[in-house]
């Protein structure tokens, strides 16, 4: 089994020209649109939107308040309580992980167990940081499919009331997941009624939440605070902001010591005002929609396109494995094929199967360039 990430495994398969520590200074960056072509390696490698590039700028006047005290931020508290509820509580950070991290620490005692799926980020590709710095024991169920189900999480319920083990106090679904399923409103619904019957809470991994929304055609709270969610992480980066996610907190009898833990964590932004203007950007109107829908629409293509090459018989082998539901392709692709392909673009090795990778569009994904990797993969 390859042991690298899938936008490591991605990375790997183009890598930049290194330069020995000779003291011979490196070449400047080519900066010419060409010279960066789109790939499918993951929506991480996209650009910024330039929406948010503007907000940026428009936030770069004079002097506010920092760490959270300036009105963008104030604005960001607004646009989180219409998408989730005037009791939702909203905390800007840097990252996915430690939006993660920070989210079920905050809402968890040190002796907790978290019950996700076994292809989860948090139990695969978090490198171990909701236990190491979390505090926290991950468990991880089998699916087919990268979603749990009320079953699933009863029988991974083990080790109740026994001070030998970690307690399973909360559920983590990601939504979308990492297969590029979606779960339903209802899936969802039945999920948190297991878990709160069980005094489990529920985080939502939501770096991808409104590729979810977008593909189900519904608001970021009807799969979230409609439904029995208790705390979120909620994207941004991989929907084309430069770097900023957030910690929404749904459920107001859990996340107290939220301000505390930000900053032993290292979330908490000294400018944060220019984390909250890139969420604005993509929160307040229909931008973060749009630009899901985009990136979902053009994998829905790449697949069907695909599935025509696979029913010509030109590349045998060559499969659709999982449903379509996101902004995420997942193929069975022979590696003479993948190597082929690989020739002019980059995506990535699924490492929990073989012979799968993982084809992923981003919010400035095209027909063209999806024209242009469905011909590299079948030989034209």
């Amino acid at each position: 089994m390859n042991a690298q990430t899938p936008d490591q495994t991605a990375q790997s398969q183009n890598p930049a020209d290194t330069h020995s520590n000779t003291g011979t200074a490196a070449p400047p960056v080519d900066t010419r649109p060409d010279a960066h072509p789109r790939n499918f390696g993951s929506d991480n490698w996209a650009g910024v939107h330039p929406e948010v590039l503007a907000a940026i700028a428009e936030a770069n006047v004079g002097h506010t308040p920092g760490y959270g005290g300036d009105p963008w931020t104030a604005r960001f508290h607004d646009i989180m309580a219409h998408h989730f509820g005037p009791a939702a509580q909203a905390f800007p950070v840097f990252n996915g992980t430690g939006a993660n991290v920070l989210a079920l620490q905050s809402a968890l005692p040190r002796w907790a167990a978290v019950i996700t799926a076994a292809s989860a980020h948090i139990n695969y590709d978090e490198t171990g940081a909701p236990e190491k710095v979390g505090g926290l024991k991950i468990v991880g169920a089998a699916t087919d499919d990268g979603k749990l189900t009320p079953e699933s999480v009863e029988s991974a319920i083990i080790g109740r009331g026994h001070e030998h083990n970690a307690q399973p106090l909360a559920v983590s679904i990601s939504e979308s997941t990492e297969w590029g399923t979606t779960y339903t409103p209802d899936e969802i619904a039945a999920i948190a009624a297991a878990a709160h019957e069980n005094d489990m809470i529920v985080h939502v991994d939501g770096s991808r939440l409104g590729n979810a929304a977008a593909h189900l055609g519904v608001g970021l709270g009807d799969i979230t605070t409609a439904v029995g969610v208790d705390i979120i992480s909620l994207g941004g980066t991989k929907n084309g902001l430069l770097g900023a996610e957030a910690v929404v907190v749904l459920n107001p009898d859990i996340g107290h010591g939220m301000r505390f833990l930000r900053k032993m964590n290292l979330q908490l932004a000294s400018k944060m005002r220019f984390l909250s203007a890139q969420l604005n950007a993509l929160y307040e109107g229909d931008l973060w929609r749009n630009s899901a829908t985009r990136s979902n629409e053009m994998a829905k293509y790449l697949a069907d396109s695909l599935a025509e090459v696979a029913a010509s018989g030109r590349v045998p082998g060559l499969e659709i494995v999982q449903k379509v539901q996101s902004n995420v392709v997942f193929v069975h692709m022979p590696a003479e094929v993948a190597t082929r392909a690989r020739q002019t673009f980059a995506f990535a090795d699924w490492p929990l199967e073989k012979d799968i990778v993982r084809l992923m569009c981003a919010f400035d994904t095209t027909r063209e360039d999806v024209d242009a990797l469905v011909a590299a993969i079948a030989g034209d």
